[in-house]
Protein backbone atom coordinates (compact mmCIF):
# COMPACT_ATOMS: atom_id res chain seq x y z
CA UNK A 1 0.00 0.00 0.00
CA UNK A 2 1.60 3.35 -0.63
CA UNK A 3 2.49 5.69 1.60
CA UNK A 4 2.42 9.46 1.41
CA UNK A 5 3.89 11.60 3.59
CA UNK A 6 1.44 15.08 4.30
CA UNK A 7 3.35 17.76 6.31
CA UNK A 8 6.67 17.93 8.29
CA UNK A 9 7.97 20.27 10.59
CA UNK A 10 10.99 20.58 12.82
CA UNK A 11 11.92 22.77 15.41
CA UNK A 12 15.39 24.75 14.93
CA UNK A 13 18.76 23.06 16.27
CA UNK A 14 19.99 25.06 19.60
CA UNK A 15 23.36 24.45 21.14
CA UNK A 16 23.21 21.51 23.13
CA UNK A 17 24.52 22.89 26.29
CA UNK A 18 23.25 24.81 29.41
CA UNK A 19 23.76 27.79 27.44
CA UNK A 20 22.06 27.00 24.54
CA UNK A 21 18.55 28.79 23.60
CA UNK A 22 16.75 25.70 23.80
CA UNK A 23 18.36 24.43 27.40
CA UNK A 24 14.94 25.51 28.92
CA UNK A 25 12.51 24.23 26.93
CA UNK A 26 11.53 20.23 27.77
CA UNK A 27 11.81 17.52 24.61
CA UNK A 28 7.69 16.71 25.07
CA UNK A 29 7.56 20.68 25.05
CA UNK A 30 9.29 20.78 21.70
CA UNK A 31 7.38 17.90 20.55
CA UNK A 32 4.29 19.53 21.53
CA UNK A 33 4.75 22.49 19.40
CA UNK A 34 5.55 20.44 16.39
CA UNK A 35 1.75 18.74 17.01
CA UNK A 36 0.46 22.38 17.24
CA UNK A 37 2.32 23.68 14.30
CA UNK A 38 0.35 20.71 12.18
CA UNK A 39 -2.75 21.34 13.66
CA UNK A 40 -2.51 25.11 12.62
CA UNK A 41 -1.22 23.97 8.51
CA UNK A 42 -3.61 20.48 8.90
CA UNK A 43 -6.42 20.84 10.75
CA UNK A 44 -7.10 19.71 14.15
CA UNK A 45 -9.45 16.53 13.02
CA UNK A 46 -6.49 15.45 10.62
CA UNK A 47 -3.78 15.05 12.83
CA UNK A 48 -6.16 13.58 15.92
CA UNK A 49 -7.19 10.79 13.67
CA UNK A 50 -3.64 9.63 13.83
CA UNK A 51 -3.09 6.15 15.17
CA UNK A 52 -0.22 6.05 16.52
CA UNK A 53 3.23 8.37 17.43
CA UNK A 54 6.76 6.83 17.26
CA UNK A 55 9.32 9.19 18.23
CA UNK A 56 13.20 8.12 18.28
CA UNK A 57 15.02 9.38 21.03
CA UNK A 58 18.63 7.85 21.91
CA UNK A 59 19.34 8.97 25.65
CA UNK A 60 16.15 8.22 27.43
CA UNK A 61 16.82 9.06 30.96
CA UNK A 62 15.72 12.57 32.95
CA UNK A 63 13.59 14.39 31.11
CA UNK A 64 13.55 12.04 28.16
CA UNK A 65 12.63 8.80 30.34
CA UNK A 66 9.28 7.03 31.29
CA UNK A 67 8.48 6.79 27.81
CA UNK A 68 9.15 10.03 26.03
CA UNK A 69 6.66 9.71 22.98
CA UNK A 70 4.00 8.62 25.60
CA UNK A 71 5.11 11.96 27.68
CA UNK A 72 4.91 14.09 24.58
CA UNK A 73 1.34 12.39 23.30
CA UNK A 74 -0.14 13.39 26.94
CA UNK A 75 1.82 17.08 27.27
CA UNK A 76 0.23 17.79 23.53
CA UNK A 77 -3.40 16.86 24.59
CA UNK A 78 -3.24 14.31 21.99
CA UNK A 79 -6.30 11.58 22.45
CA UNK A 80 -5.67 8.89 24.96
CA UNK A 81 -6.15 6.76 21.47
CA UNK A 82 -3.18 7.28 19.64
CA UNK A 83 -0.92 4.48 20.87
CA UNK A 84 2.72 5.36 21.09
CA UNK A 85 6.36 3.95 20.84
CA UNK A 86 9.77 5.36 21.80
CA UNK A 87 12.51 3.74 20.15
CA UNK A 88 16.48 3.96 20.54
CA UNK A 89 18.43 2.90 17.21
CA UNK A 90 21.18 5.78 18.15
CA UNK A 91 21.49 8.14 15.71
CA UNK A 92 18.79 6.55 12.74
CA UNK A 93 16.68 6.98 15.59
CA UNK A 94 14.48 9.23 14.21
CA UNK A 95 14.47 7.52 10.16
CA UNK A 96 13.94 4.17 12.04
CA UNK A 97 10.39 6.26 13.58
CA UNK A 98 9.54 7.20 10.41
CA UNK A 99 10.18 3.42 9.37
CA UNK A 100 8.09 2.09 11.68
CA UNK A 101 4.90 4.47 11.06
CA UNK A 102 5.24 3.51 7.17
CA UNK A 103 5.71 -0.01 8.25
CA UNK A 104 2.26 0.22 10.06
CA UNK A 105 0.64 2.27 6.79
CA UNK A 106 1.90 -0.18 4.78
CA UNK A 107 0.14 -3.42 6.24
CA UNK A 108 -3.07 -1.72 7.13
CA UNK A 109 -2.43 -1.21 10.86
CA UNK A 110 -3.25 2.56 10.89
CA UNK A 111 -4.38 4.93 8.11
CA UNK A 112 -2.45 7.92 9.80
CA UNK A 113 0.38 8.64 11.87
CA UNK A 114 2.87 10.63 13.51
CA UNK A 115 6.47 10.10 13.45
CA UNK A 116 9.91 11.60 14.43
CA UNK A 117 12.30 12.20 16.98
CA UNK A 118 13.25 14.57 19.61
CA UNK A 119 16.97 14.88 21.52
CA UNK A 120 17.90 17.88 24.13
CA UNK A 121 21.72 17.09 24.31
CA UNK A 122 21.42 20.25 26.92
CA UNK A 123 19.30 18.80 29.37
CA UNK A 124 20.36 14.96 28.95
CA UNK A 125 24.19 14.85 28.54
CA UNK A 126 25.36 12.55 25.31
CA UNK A 127 26.23 8.98 27.10
CA UNK A 128 24.30 9.81 30.34
CA UNK A 129 22.67 6.42 30.17
CA UNK A 130 25.65 4.78 31.06
CA UNK A 131 25.74 1.59 29.48
CA UNK A 132 28.42 -0.74 30.92
CA UNK A 133 31.16 -0.61 28.06
CA UNK A 134 31.46 2.95 27.81
CA UNK A 135 33.32 2.72 30.66
CA UNK A 136 34.42 -1.18 30.99
CA UNK A 137 37.70 -1.16 29.06
CA UNK A 138 37.67 -5.21 29.27
CA UNK A 139 34.56 -5.39 27.95
CA UNK A 140 34.47 -2.33 25.16
CA UNK A 141 37.86 -4.65 24.26
CA UNK A 142 36.06 -7.54 23.62
CA UNK A 143 33.23 -5.51 21.84
CA UNK A 144 36.08 -3.69 19.87
CA UNK A 145 34.24 -0.35 21.03
CA UNK A 146 35.41 3.01 21.31
CA UNK A 147 33.68 6.47 21.37
CA UNK A 148 32.49 7.46 17.96
CA UNK A 149 34.56 10.02 16.94
CA UNK A 150 37.77 7.99 17.49
CA UNK A 151 35.99 5.47 15.23
CA UNK A 152 35.63 8.20 12.80
CA UNK A 153 39.59 8.62 13.00
CA UNK A 154 39.85 4.93 12.35
CA UNK A 155 38.02 4.91 9.25
CA UNK A 156 39.76 8.00 7.71
CA UNK A 157 42.97 6.05 8.47
CA UNK A 158 41.82 3.36 6.60
CA UNK A 159 39.94 5.23 3.78
CA UNK A 160 43.56 7.33 3.69
CA UNK A 161 41.25 10.70 4.09
CA UNK A 162 43.13 14.18 4.52
CA UNK A 163 42.34 17.27 6.27
CA UNK A 164 42.14 19.54 3.35
CA UNK A 165 39.41 17.36 2.24
CA UNK A 166 37.56 17.30 5.40
CA UNK A 167 38.13 20.94 6.10
CA UNK A 168 36.12 21.52 2.60
CA UNK A 169 33.41 19.56 3.33
CA UNK A 170 32.83 21.58 6.85
CA UNK A 171 32.84 25.01 4.73
CA UNK A 172 30.73 23.94 2.25
CA UNK A 173 27.99 23.03 5.69
CA UNK A 174 28.43 25.91 7.21
CA UNK A 175 28.29 28.05 4.01
CA UNK A 176 25.37 26.47 2.27
CA UNK A 177 23.50 26.53 5.56
CA UNK A 178 24.54 30.11 6.41
CA UNK A 179 22.90 30.87 2.60
CA UNK A 180 20.13 29.09 3.21
CA UNK A 181 18.81 31.16 5.91
CA UNK A 182 19.80 34.58 4.69
CA UNK A 183 17.50 33.66 1.90
CA UNK A 184 14.85 31.98 3.54
CA UNK A 185 14.73 28.71 2.63
CA UNK A 186 14.16 27.18 5.93
CA UNK A 187 10.95 29.74 6.78
CA UNK A 188 8.35 27.29 5.86
CA UNK A 189 9.00 24.18 8.05
CA UNK A 190 10.99 25.27 10.93
CA UNK A 191 8.61 26.35 13.69
CA UNK A 192 9.81 28.64 16.20
CA UNK A 193 10.29 27.09 19.71
CA UNK A 194 8.13 29.25 22.54
CA UNK A 195 8.87 29.70 26.24
CA UNK A 196 5.68 28.68 28.00
CA UNK A 197 5.00 32.89 28.50
CA UNK A 198 4.94 32.68 24.47
CA UNK A 199 8.50 34.53 24.45
CA UNK A 200 10.47 33.41 21.27
CA UNK A 201 13.10 30.95 22.78
CA UNK A 202 14.91 30.12 19.22
CA UNK A 203 14.15 31.15 15.76
CA UNK A 204 17.06 29.48 14.00
CA UNK A 205 19.39 26.65 13.82
CA UNK A 206 22.00 28.55 16.06
CA UNK A 207 24.77 26.08 15.67
CA UNK A 208 26.21 27.75 12.02
CA UNK A 209 29.70 29.60 12.11
CA UNK A 210 31.51 31.95 9.81
CA UNK A 211 34.60 30.13 9.27
CA UNK A 212 35.62 32.84 6.36
CA UNK A 213 37.53 31.39 3.43
CA UNK A 214 38.36 28.14 5.52
CA UNK A 215 42.37 29.11 6.33
CA UNK A 216 41.52 28.90 9.85
CA UNK A 217 40.01 25.41 9.90
CA UNK A 218 43.77 24.03 9.52
CA UNK A 219 44.81 25.36 12.70
CA UNK A 220 42.25 23.33 14.48
CA UNK A 221 44.20 20.43 16.58
CA UNK A 222 42.97 17.05 16.33
CA UNK A 223 40.06 16.09 18.98
CA UNK A 224 40.69 12.59 19.60
CA UNK A 225 44.03 11.96 20.63
CA UNK A 226 43.31 12.18 23.77
CA UNK A 227 40.70 9.30 24.14
CA UNK A 228 42.43 7.02 21.96
CA UNK A 229 45.59 7.42 24.23
CA UNK A 230 43.46 6.29 27.04
CA UNK A 231 43.00 2.94 25.35
CA UNK A 232 40.92 2.99 22.75
CA UNK A 233 43.93 3.27 20.16
CA UNK A 234 44.50 0.05 21.19
CA UNK A 235 41.27 -1.54 21.32
CA UNK A 236 40.63 -0.66 17.53
CA UNK A 237 43.80 -1.76 16.27
CA UNK A 238 43.64 -4.92 17.67
CA UNK A 239 40.25 -5.72 15.62
CA UNK A 240 42.65 -3.90 12.94
CA UNK A 241 45.66 -4.72 13.39
CA UNK A 242 46.51 -4.18 9.34
CA UNK A 243 46.31 -0.61 9.73
CA UNK A 244 48.85 -0.41 12.35
CA UNK A 245 48.03 3.15 14.02
CA UNK A 246 44.95 4.87 14.47
CA UNK A 247 45.91 8.36 12.77
CA UNK A 248 43.77 10.90 14.57
CA UNK A 249 42.60 13.80 12.03
CA UNK A 250 38.96 14.96 13.09
CA UNK A 251 38.86 18.48 15.02
CA UNK A 252 36.11 19.78 16.82
CA UNK A 253 34.91 21.32 13.55
CA UNK A 254 34.75 18.12 11.82
CA UNK A 255 32.15 16.47 14.09
CA UNK A 256 28.31 17.41 13.84
CA UNK A 257 27.73 19.84 17.16
CA UNK A 258 25.92 18.17 19.69
CA UNK A 259 22.22 19.96 19.55
CA UNK A 260 18.54 20.55 20.71
CA UNK A 261 15.76 19.70 18.47
CA UNK A 262 12.49 18.11 17.22
CA UNK A 263 10.99 17.00 14.30
CA UNK A 264 7.79 15.45 13.14
CA UNK A 265 6.05 14.19 10.21
CA UNK A 266 2.67 13.01 9.57
CA UNK A 267 2.14 9.93 7.48
CA UNK A 268 -0.62 7.53 5.86
CA UNK A 269 -2.64 6.13 2.85
CA UNK A 270 -4.37 7.86 0.07
CA UNK A 271 -7.66 7.00 1.75
CA UNK A 272 -6.97 8.74 5.00
CA UNK A 273 -5.50 12.15 3.17
CA UNK A 274 -8.64 12.18 0.87
CA UNK A 275 -10.82 11.87 4.44
CA UNK A 276 -9.42 14.24 5.80
CA UNK A 277 -8.37 16.77 2.95
CA UNK A 278 -4.53 16.18 2.90
CA UNK A 279 -2.33 17.12 -0.23
CA UNK A 280 0.38 14.14 -0.15
CA UNK A 281 3.85 16.16 -0.02
CA UNK A 282 6.06 13.01 -1.16
CA UNK A 283 5.51 8.98 -1.33
CA UNK A 284 7.97 6.76 0.26
CA UNK A 285 8.89 4.83 -2.70
CA UNK A 286 11.66 2.51 -0.48
CA UNK A 287 13.27 1.81 2.92
CA UNK A 288 16.29 0.30 4.14
CA UNK A 289 17.80 -0.19 7.72
CA UNK A 290 20.86 -1.88 7.82
CA UNK A 291 23.82 -2.61 10.19
CA UNK A 292 27.76 -2.97 9.34
CA UNK A 293 30.94 -2.69 10.41
CA UNK A 294 30.60 -2.07 14.42
CA UNK A 295 34.29 -1.22 14.69
CA UNK A 296 34.54 1.60 11.59
CA UNK A 297 31.02 2.15 13.36
CA UNK A 298 30.28 4.74 10.46
CA UNK A 299 29.45 2.64 7.36
CA UNK A 300 26.03 1.31 7.50
CA UNK A 301 24.23 4.63 6.06
CA UNK A 302 25.83 3.88 2.86
CA UNK A 303 25.16 0.09 3.04
CA UNK A 304 21.63 0.85 4.28
CA UNK A 305 21.21 3.63 0.74
CA UNK A 306 22.57 1.29 -1.06
CA UNK A 307 19.30 -1.03 -0.08
CA UNK A 308 16.57 1.53 -0.43
CA UNK A 309 18.39 2.57 -3.92
CA UNK A 310 18.47 -1.34 -4.87
CA UNK A 311 14.53 -1.73 -3.94
CA UNK A 312 13.44 1.41 -5.68
CA UNK A 313 15.08 0.55 -8.75
CA UNK A 314 17.17 3.50 -8.74
CA UNK A 315 20.69 4.78 -8.72
CA UNK A 316 22.32 7.85 -6.85
CA UNK A 317 23.03 9.58 -10.23
CA UNK A 318 18.76 9.29 -10.85
CA UNK A 319 18.69 11.26 -7.43
CA UNK A 320 17.53 15.09 -7.55
CA UNK A 321 17.71 15.67 -3.82
CA UNK A 322 20.05 14.03 -1.45
CA UNK A 323 20.23 14.79 1.97
CA UNK A 324 23.34 12.81 3.76
CA UNK A 325 23.97 12.91 7.53
CA UNK A 326 27.10 14.70 7.92
CA UNK A 327 28.11 12.37 11.18
CA UNK A 328 31.79 13.70 10.87
CA UNK A 329 33.48 15.22 8.25
CA UNK A 330 34.53 11.49 7.14
CA UNK A 331 31.28 9.86 6.16
CA UNK A 332 30.45 12.79 3.54
CA UNK A 333 33.98 12.80 2.27
CA UNK A 334 33.57 9.47 1.47
CA UNK A 335 30.12 9.53 0.13
CA UNK A 336 31.65 12.07 -2.40
CA UNK A 337 35.08 9.93 -3.52
CA UNK A 338 32.59 6.89 -4.17
CA UNK A 339 29.82 7.58 -5.22
CA UNK A 340 30.93 10.77 -7.35
CA UNK A 341 27.10 12.76 -7.13
CA UNK A 342 26.20 16.02 -8.52
CA UNK A 343 27.53 17.83 -5.13
CA UNK A 344 24.97 20.95 -5.68
CA UNK A 345 21.96 18.69 -4.90
CA UNK A 346 23.38 17.02 -1.55
CA UNK A 347 22.49 18.86 1.08
CA UNK A 348 21.98 22.04 -0.99
CA UNK A 349 21.04 23.58 2.56
CA UNK A 350 23.87 22.75 5.04
CA UNK A 351 24.03 20.20 6.64
CA UNK A 352 24.71 18.45 10.16
CA UNK A 353 28.62 19.69 10.50
CA UNK A 354 26.98 23.28 10.57
CA UNK A 355 23.53 22.74 12.12
CA UNK A 356 23.90 20.10 14.75
CA UNK A 357 22.64 16.55 15.43
CA UNK A 358 20.19 16.70 18.09
CA UNK A 359 20.34 12.28 18.20
CA UNK A 360 16.68 11.23 18.05
CA UNK A 361 15.70 13.88 16.09
CA UNK A 362 18.73 13.45 13.13
CA UNK A 363 16.59 11.32 10.82
CA UNK A 364 12.72 12.76 11.11
CA UNK A 365 15.14 16.28 10.42
CA UNK A 366 16.87 15.04 7.20
CA UNK A 367 13.83 13.86 6.04
CA UNK A 368 11.83 16.86 6.88
CA UNK A 369 14.64 18.58 4.50
CA UNK A 370 14.58 16.40 1.92
CA UNK A 371 11.20 17.38 1.12
CA UNK A 372 11.68 21.26 0.87
CA UNK A 373 15.54 20.25 -0.85
CA UNK A 374 13.12 18.65 -3.69
CA UNK A 375 10.87 21.51 -4.24
CA UNK A 376 13.41 23.79 -4.46
CA UNK A 377 15.46 21.56 -6.99
CA UNK A 378 12.29 20.60 -8.73
CA UNK A 379 13.21 16.61 -8.09
CA UNK A 380 11.35 13.92 -9.21
CA UNK A 381 13.19 11.85 -6.46
CA UNK A 382 14.91 11.78 -3.06
CA UNK A 383 17.52 10.33 -1.16
CA UNK A 384 17.70 10.51 2.32
CA UNK A 385 20.36 8.73 4.63
CA UNK A 386 21.53 8.92 8.18
CA UNK A 387 24.65 6.41 9.57
CA UNK A 388 24.72 6.03 13.47
CA UNK A 389 27.23 4.82 15.90
CA UNK A 390 28.22 1.12 16.46
CA UNK A 391 27.22 0.07 13.01
CA UNK A 392 23.39 1.45 12.21
CA UNK A 393 22.39 2.94 9.39
CA UNK A 394 18.88 3.87 7.67
CA UNK A 395 17.62 5.41 4.23
CA UNK A 396 14.67 6.19 2.32
CA UNK A 397 13.86 7.39 -1.24
CA UNK A 398 11.08 9.65 -1.71
CA UNK A 399 9.15 10.04 -4.88
CA UNK A 400 7.54 13.74 -5.15
CA UNK A 401 3.61 14.04 -5.64
CA UNK A 402 1.77 17.24 -7.35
Amino acid sequence: MPVYIFDAVRTPRGKGRPSGSLAGVTPARMVGQLVGALERRLGRDAVRAAEHLTLGCVTQVGVQGGHAALSARIQAGLPDTIACLTINNFCVSGLSALADAARRIDSGQADLALAGGVESMSQVAFLADAADYYDDMALASAMGWAPVGVAADLLATKEGLERPALDAAVLRSHTRATDAWREGRYADRVIPVLHADGAVALDHDENIRDFGDGASLARLAPLFAEAGAQGFDDILIAHRPELGAVRHVHTLAHCPPIADGAALLLVGNEDAGRRHGLKPLARIRSIAEAADDHVLQLTAGTRAMEQALRRAGLTVAEMGAIEFMEAFAAAPVLFERDFAPDMSRVNPNGGHLAMGHPMGATGAILATSLLDDMAQLDAETGLVVATGGVGVGAAMVFERVG
